[in-house]
């Protein structure tokens, strides 16, 4: 079984990010720059088993900066939504 069908939803207003990189340091300027728009958790960092890293965050999406706030209350779903080809 996948691990994320394991994980529990966050609650209402918030959001799970996860960051993967092939180093520590581009995962944490992702990070950072999504701190910047959202208040969140601190970030909780993990090795991929192939040398990467992967960051996982939870943002309040209710506490976001004025433009992103705005745009999150005005964009629609795309088309194309639905998983990636290496999501479940």
């Amino acid at each position: 079984m996948h691990p994320v069908e394991n994980e529990p939803l966050p609650q209402a207003g918030h959001a799970e990010i996860r960051i993967v990189a092939a180093t520590p340091e581009a995962a944490r300027a992702v990070a950072e720059v999504i701190r910047h728009a959202f208040a969140g958790t601190e970030q909780r960092g993990y090795p991929v088993p192939d040398g990467g890293t992967r960051l996982h965050l939870t943002v309040d999406t209710e506490s976001a900066a004025e433009p992103v706030l705005s745009w999150l209350t005005t964009s629609r779903p795309s088309a194309r939504t639905g998983t990636h080809v290496d999501e479940v």
